[in-house]
């Protein structure tokens, strides 16, 4: 039989976070817009279309919720729960950025050679669009989707200009910016289009070896970052089944242990993604 006193705290947390709702409905607008904005801009980059975004997020937010009520309910860890809950709110954004992140870095790597090949076809005699147009279909996945679509609106009425700044607009990459820049103001002062190409595409693969060079002196630091991240959850595990299982326990069944694991948890979190920041320098 379940005891009253839970049944109790079930319907008083449940109250709780209705009132809470309801007197923030003006708050929690607002916050969701930023969310479906926010995924919405990442999921473009990513060129994924998702139906139903906001009841997604809706959902996730429900899942959390209910991972924190568990915790704190039946488990009695009400502030290790809520620390959970916040990093679990925050871990579909971290995953959804790094992967819009790491496509924006393979174009930027490839950004040089496809800047290599449009310049031999322009030098070729053929026109802008039809160089364009070579890309797409000759070019490695993932730039070979930015020039198709590229290709898409221009094909559909739309002027080069406004395609290079939608599209730059769309990948927020400082190389493609560069390359846009470049385009137009070639093109309206009437200079030699490949030169400017094929100067810029040195520049971009001088950028591009700088960068894997630090990236490849930085690797042993990026790992030890990892393991440092790791190694107070293997402490821990450590004192609970060898050193000292009771007092371990308390961690997890007392308010100044929740407390005490709590800000560990975050402290944690908090050096690994800033030692990631320091070890990812941008050029």
């Amino acid at each position: 039989m379940i005891p009253l006193e839970m049944i109790l705290g079930s319907g008083f947390v449940g109250a709780g976070i209705s009132l809470l709702a309801w007197a923030g409905a003006d708050t929690w607008d607002v916050g969701l817009d930023f969310l479906e904005r926010d995924f919405t801009e990442k999921f473009r980059r990513l060129r994924v279309r998702v139906k139903r975004l906001r009841a997604i997020i809706l959902a996730w937010l429900g899942a959390v919720g209910a991972f924190f009520v568990f915790m704190w309910i039946a488990l009695a860890m009400p502030v290790l729960g809520f620390v959970a809950a916040v990093i679990l709110f925050c871990v579909p954004w971290y995953l959804v950025r790094r992967m819009a992140r790491r496509r924006k870095e393979k174009i930027e790597d490839q950004l040089a050679d496809s800047m290599v090949s449009l310049a031999s076809a322009i030098k070729a005699g053929l026109s802008l669009p039809q160089s364009l147009e070579i890309l797409a279909d000759q070019s490695p996945r993932p730039i070979s989707q930015e020039f198709q679509q590229m290709m898409t609106e221009y094909k559909l009425g739309k002027t080069l200009d406004e395609v290079l700044e939608e599209t730059k607009d769309r990948l927020k990459s400082e190389n493609f910016a560069l390359f846009s820049a470049a385009m137009q103001a070639s093109r309206a002062s009437g200079g030699r289009l490949n030169d400017v190409i094929e100067r810029i595409a040195r520049s971009i693969r001088e950028m591009q070896r700088l960068e894997r060079k630090i990236q490849a002196e930085t690797a042993q630091a990026r790992s030890s970052s990892v393991y440092m991240a790791l190694a107070p959850f293997m402490i821990l595990a450590m004192y609970y089944f060898f050193v000292d299982p009771v007092s371990t326990m308390r961690l997890f069944t007392t308010i100044p242990g929740q407390f005490m694991l709590s800000m560990s948890l975050i402290l944690d979190v908090m050096a690994y993604l800033w030692a990631r920041k320091i070890l990812n320098p941008d050029i």
